[in-house]
């Protein structure tokens, strides 16, 4: 194995740090729910759309991992760009007025995001780290992630501030009008330049995922000549071998269920952002400047994280990450007027430091034949964490607001709304608090009942490498 200098001289390194900037930060995140609502669709909707993409996430996720390792990753990373160009010009050439038109057009969106995300999942990194295996150091990939999530949250910036810039039509006329083009457009065409502008990423990710090549690494591909059913069996057969490992692994289930536990709820306090600063005192207007400031902060975050993968042991990430998690859902219940962003700006950086520690660790421990396969098993729990946490807060709004509009007697729904969000935040820290002591229990009964032999330690290197 040729070990270079830098991870960076690698074309497929450089290509994996560039996918991930162009398919993950989109021009339309900072104005998502606005736009579904703008776009003629209800609140309900909205939710039921969202429930769909991350259902097919859950059921699509494991199966294309399996079939990552078994075939190309490359081809699928291609898929996963074809599949984003589409959804995104669905988006951009929906006619509007027909309310059951649009819901479709959206319903098909939803489905063919959440099989990008699913293609994406796993077979992005798996490509990258045994690229290192192959041709470089695998040693180096807290490396590769720090610089990774450094031009992402660059991406992020850019994307986050432009695009809400570029969906308000005040903001787009005025820059019309300065450089002599006196139009007057409406929000009905200006909505649509986000997704035009993503439209624009999807391609890109496309001419780089092109540019890719599988590594060369010691797995076990099925014949070519294989028939369908022989294919649908080895993939079958991956994905049983792969979840078997995770069972009897006792620290890649925990990886995964600590992984789990803390992102479900975070991403769910992110999808609630802009009202949570909306009920604080922020305008409308901020929130893209806030989701910049977010990615300005987050490009130290992957160098801290870094620091504390070398120089402590994963128990001790894992309690501080408890804290942090703790310590910002606690500071969310207050509902501090215009302050109260700081414990929102603490729960994305928790995020970033769980992503970070979830990968590092889970890479350490995989071998090359089954990376794409555990990966995807590490998205399905996430996915399916958010799914069961999507339901049960949908149920918790209804209920409280039932119960506030039941003893008030109020009339006005939006009051009865915000006060229902208000309490429903109170729930969060106690879930999560009681997520963990489930998790903490099933891992130390995993540990407790497996043979030293069979465990498997972080701090051994001799794991780390596959060729």
């Amino acid at each position: 194995m040729a070990s270079l200098s830098s991870p960076f001289s690698l074309p497929n390194v450089r290509r994996f740090i560039a996918f991930r900037a162009v398919f993950n930060a989109r021009f339309y995140y900072p104005v998502f729910t606005v736009m579904f609502l703008d776009y003629g669709l209800s609140m309900e909707q909205f939710a039921l759309l969202n429930t769909v993409w991350a259902f097919t996430i859950v059921l699509a996720e494991v199966p294309s991992g399996a079939l990552a390792d078994l075939t190309s990753r490359k081809h699928l990373l291609v898929a996963t760009c074809w599949l984003m160009i589409g959804e995104m010009a669905l988006l951009g050439f929906v006619p509007l007025g027909n309310g059951t038109v649009i819901f479709t057009v959206f319903l098909i969106n939803r489905i063919l995001s959440g099989l990008a995300e699913a293609l994406a999942s796993g077979a992005d990194e798996a490509m990258a780290y045994d690229t290192l295996v192959a041709d470089g150091d695998p040693e180096e990939w807290p490396r590769v992630l720090d610089i990774q999530m450094r031009v992402q949250n660059i991406a992020y910036m850019i994307t986050m501030t432009l695009g809400a810039m570029a969906y308000a039509p005040d903001t787009v006329n005025r820059v019309l009008h300065w450089v002599g083009v006196q139009v007057e457009l409406s929000q009905e065409v200006t909505m649509r330049f986000p997704v035009f502008l993503t439209l624009g990423l999807g391609i890109c990710s496309l001419v780089i995922t092109l540019g890719m090549d599988d590594p060369a690494v010691d797995r076990e591909l099925p014949e070519a000549n294989l028939s369908l059913s022989q294919r649908i069996g080895a993939v079958t057969q991956q994905t049983m071998q792969a979840g078997r490992w995770i069972l009897v692994t006792p620290m890649a289930l925990a990886i995964i269920l600590f992984g789990m536990s803390f992102d479900h709820v975070l991403r769910m306090i992110v999808t609630l952002t802009s009202q949570y600063y909306r009920l604080i005192g922020l305008p409308e207007a901020s929130f893209g400047v806030i989701g910049s400031g977010v990615a300005i902060i987050g490009l130290g975050v992957p160098r801290l994280a870094r620091e504390m993968v070398e120089r402590l042991q994963p128990r001790t990430n894992v309690v501080l990450i408890t804290l942090l998690a703790l310590i910002s859902l606690w500071g969310l219940t207050r509902f501090i007027p215009i302050f109260g962003v700081v414990p929102m700006v603490m729960v994305f950086v928790t995020m970033m430091l769980t992503s970070f520690f979830t990968s590092t660790y889970l890479h350490r421990i995989t071998e090359s034949s089954r990376r794409a396969t555990v990966l995807s098993f590490k998205g399905l729990a996430f996915n399916g964490g958010y799914c069961l946490i999507g339901i049960l807060y949908a149920g918790l709004i209804v209920h409280l607001r039932g119960d506030i509009g039941g003893r008030s007697g109020a009339g006005d729904f939006a009051v009865v709304q915000d006060e229902a969000f208000r309490r429903s935040m109170d729930w969060f820290p106690w879930y999560l608090s009681g997520m963990l002591l489930v998790v903490t229990l099933i891992c130390w009964l995993r540990f407790h009942h497996t043979s030293p032999g069979k465990k498997r330690s972080l701090g051994s290197r001799k794991n780390e490498r596959t060729v």
